[in-house]
This record gives C-alpha cells, sequence and structure tokens, in this order.
C-alpha cells in the first residue's frame, strides 16, 4: 500500500452491508464522510443486507457482477467497503472489478497517512500500514512470485520475490519500533518533568468531528487545525493554562477516535495515547448534537479501555450546545456533588465559564491545603516542598521556624511523608493529616 494509492482514490463506489449483528454494523453516512475527507468522490452507493458474510467475496457472487456493471458506468477508480475484509476477499473483489479495492480499515489508514505531520505520526501511520499489509502482501506481488537466483549460488531454490519483499517488511517494521521507543522515552522524560514540577494534565478525548479541537483552541487562545471533517487533528498538541485555584496546567488535543478504530492503528499510537492514561483529567467532548452520540461515546470509551485510561477522572463536556435544544446553563452533578457533564459551545463560547470551574474543582478534589512549621533540622523537607512546588506562601514564627502554608497532592504528600521518614507529618500544624483518610493524628503527641 504506497503513499501514491493513498493519495488518488479518485472517483469512489461506496459498499454498504448491513448484517444482523449489532456489534458490525457501520454508518453509512459517516462512510460518505471518510471518502471525502479521504479526497475521494463519490460516484455511487450499492447498499445490500446479509445475514453473513460471503467468504470469498463477502457480498456474494451476484452482487459482485452488479457492482462491476456500476464500477464501469460511473468510470469508478476505488471500491471502498464500510467492513473489514480479508486479504483474499480483497484479492478476488480486485480481479472481478479491474480497480482498487479498499475496506473501512485501509480508508481510515489513508485518512492519517495524509494527516501526519510530525516525524513520531509519520512513524506511527507508517508502523500501522507495514502490520496492515503484511497479510495483504500477496497481492501485489503475484505476478513476480518466482525464485531468485543466478550464478554463484549453490543448487537449491533461492528466495521467492513474495519472501523477499516480506523480509525488507519485517525489518522496517523493527526498524520503526526501535525509533518509536526512543521518541517514547523522550516523552516519558517530559512526563516526568511536569510530574516533578506538579503540574496538571488535562487530556480531549473524543469521537471524531466532535469539535475537540475548536474547543481546545478557545480554551488555549491556540489556532490549532480545525474543520468540520473527520480527523482534521492527527497530530497531538499540548499547550499551557492557567486554571484557578489549581495554577497551570496543561491542555492536550489529541487524536479523534471512531468506532472500530482498526487494532493497528491503536497499537502503533499507543506511546501518543499513554499520555491519555497518564492524565489527571480526560475531558471526553461530544457531539450533542449527533444521534448516535452514545454509541459514540461507547467507541470512545472502548479505545479508552484499551489503552488503560479507563479509570482516569473524567468530565463528558458536550460540545455543539447551540444547535441543541435541551442544553442546560449549569454544571450536571452526581449524588456526591461532583461534576460529571456540561454543556457547551466551542463557537459562541456558551457555557465555558462552567467547563473551567468544573474542571478546577475536579483537579482541586485531592488537593490538600494545610500549613506545616519547619525548623533547621528539617531543611530537606522544606527543600523537597520546594521543588514539588507546594508551598503557597511563607512566614516566620518568632522561633526562627519557617510556616509553610501548602497546597499538595494527596499522594504528593504521601510520597514526600515516606521518603523524609515522617518528617511532613512531624512538622503537620493539624489535628488530621489530610492525605490519610478516616485517620487521626494527634499533634500534641508529636515530640
Amino acid at each position: 500500500m504506497s503513499k501514491s494509492e493513498f493519495e488518488t482514490l479518485g472517483s469512489t463506489l461506496l459498499v454498504h452491508v448491513e448484517l444482523p449483528q449489532l456489534q458490525s454494523q457501520e454508518d453509512l453516512k459517516e462512510l460518505e464522510l471518510l471518502a471525502d475527507t479521504a479526497g475521494g468522490s463519490v460516484a455511487y452507493t450499492v447498499v445490500c443486507k446479509r445475514e453473513s458474510p460471503d467468504p470469498s467475496t463477502f457480498v456474494g457472487s451476484g452482487k459482485v457482477l452488479e457492482i462491476a456493471d456500476a464500477v464501469k458506468l460511473y468510470d469508478v477508480q476505488t471500491v471502498i467497503f464500510n467492513n473489514k475484509l480479508t486479504p483474499a476477499q480483497e484479492r478476488n473483489l480486485e480481479k472481478a472489478f479491474s480497480v482498487r479495492v479498499m475496506d473501512r480499515v485501509a480508508l481510515i489508514l489513508t485518512i492519517f497517512a495524509q494527516r501526519a505531520r510530525t516525524y513520531e505520526g509519520k512513524l506511527q501511520v507508517e508502523l500501522a500500514q507495514l502490520q496492515y499489509e503484511q497479510a495483504r502482501l500477496v497481492r501485489g506481488w503475484t505476478h513476480l512470485e518466482r525464485q531468485k537466483g543466478g550464478f554463484g549460488l549453490r543448487g537449491g531454490p533461492g528466495e521467492t520475490q513474495i519472501e523477499l519483499d516480506r523480509r525488507a517488511l519485517r525489518e522496517r517494521i523493527s526498524a520503526i519500533k526501535q525509533d518509536l521507543e526512543i521518541v517514547a522515552s523522550r516523552r516519558e522524560q517530559n512526563r516526568s518533568l511536569r510530574k516533578k514540577n506538579s503540574i496538571n494534565v488535562v487530556s480531549f478525548v473524543g469521537y471524531t468531528n466532535a469539535g475537540k479541537s475548536t474547543l481546545f483552541n478557545r480554551l488555549t487562545n491556540s489556532d490549532v487545525y480545525a474543520a468540520n471533517q473527520l480527523f482534521a487533528t492527527l497530530d497531538p498538541t499540548l499547550r499551557t493554562v492557567e486554571i484557578p485555584v489549581i495554577g497551570k496546567a496543561v491542555f492536550a488535543d489529541t487524536v479523534g477516535f471512531i468506532r472500530h478504530l482498526p487494532h493497528d492503528l491503536v497499537a502503533a499510537f499507543k506511546g501518543t495515547l499513554e499520555e491519555t492514561a497518564q492524565a489527571d483529567l480526560l475531558l471526553h467532548v461530544v457531539d450533542s448534537s449527533d444521534e448516535h452520540k452514545d454509541l459514540n461515546i461507547e467507541a470512545v470509551n472502548s479505545v479508552l479501555k484499551q489503552v488503560g485510561a479507563q479509570d482516569v477522572k473524567t468530565l463528558i463536556v458536550y460540545n455543539k450546545a447551540d444547535l441543541v435544544e435541551d442544553s442546560f446553563d449549569e454544571i450536571i452533578r452526581d449524588e456526591q456533588g461532583k461534576p460529571v457533564r456540561v454543556y457547551v459551545s466551542a463557537k459562541t463560547g456558551f457555557g465555558i465559564d462552567n467547563l473551567i470551574k468544573a474542571t478546577a474543582e475536579l483537579l482541586s478534589d485531592d488537593l490538600c491545603e494545610f500549613t506545616v512549621k519547619i525548623g533547621n533540622r528539617h531543611g530537606k523537607l522544606r527543600s523537597m516542598l520546594y521543588s514539588m512546588k507546594a508551598v503557597d506562601s511563607e512566614s516566620y514564627d518568632e522561633s526562627g521556624n519557617a510556616i509553610l502554608a501548602l497546597k499538595i497532592k494527596a499522594v504528593d504528600a504521601a510520597i514526600i511523608d515516606s521518603k523524609t521518614n515522617g518528617a511532613l507529618s512531624e512538622c503537620a500544624l493539624v489535628q488530621k493529616l489530610p492525605w490519610i483518610k478516616d485517620d487521626e493524628f494527634d499533634f500534641d503527641s508529636v515530640s
């Protein structure tokens, strides 16, 4: 699957097969948007129903003849199936139509190949392409499947062309994975630095075309590319934002998800998606005007589970509230009073204040605020608190002890207390340690 193949879809014919299994259903309108996003011009659409896919052609011999006639009639260059085809089905269909045949997975890979801009993004897309092509390699080389031989070779068969090409693929995949490991190590260093500086990370996730990038731009005053099309943003973007009460936070705009996102893409983008799993808060952006929004939410949650981000605190952000009538100009909370949902319009600015307020609440719900008194013998503790940017203010008493007002995450407080052999507990001017639930601390008993 070369890059030139990806960029020359030309006139396309769409094939939408309805199967009885709910999990196999795809949206025809979404396929049309995907084809348009990839640069194809939809000339004709074939819709049919089947109880199960035909093993050889997916649609059956009669429907193959019908599609072949439509391909000639409408001068189609590419036939796109709204389903996943096996390599054998793809070969048989290409032989019958005499044009390029691609399935939903290949179409999504096409778009990703067109949109990748950064070095890491291009590597990730190429890896997904090569992994997809491994099983389909025979398609392009059947006419060359002969043995290589020549003067100087000992007796016996040489490598066939297909074997040579497969070996080249494996070597390239291995090289890309090594390069991605280097990029991933740099990303981990940046992540560790943010953690050391106690900077919260807020990651934007959501179904493609939900308006994540438009909302990201409004909140960060950025100019990230945003358009009314699928996968307008591919490469992740990070911006620093000041949040009330919290202070500095990093907002991360990520690639949009889609139903049945190709497994190879999820695997290839694992390094990038790990940013989501490591985030302090997820803003799950939903297109509130989409009739399939509930299915889209399930699709996003499925991908989050694949990358280990299912347990990260999440705020559902119903975007495009200006297009629906049942939006609320308030923060929707759960039984414990924690924010769970807000309605906003990235286009008009409606609900943005509620979104910022809810974000601050969720980021600060595990934030401990208390005061410590530090004498000369606890210089290490004082240094660690400052390095973690946990000190909100400092003053001194008549004895020269430093009185520090702290604002720190519970987990960070526990880590510092452990590393200083309980010095933070010893110096805390509180009756109850705020990072230890239901555990009373008697300050008067400390010597």
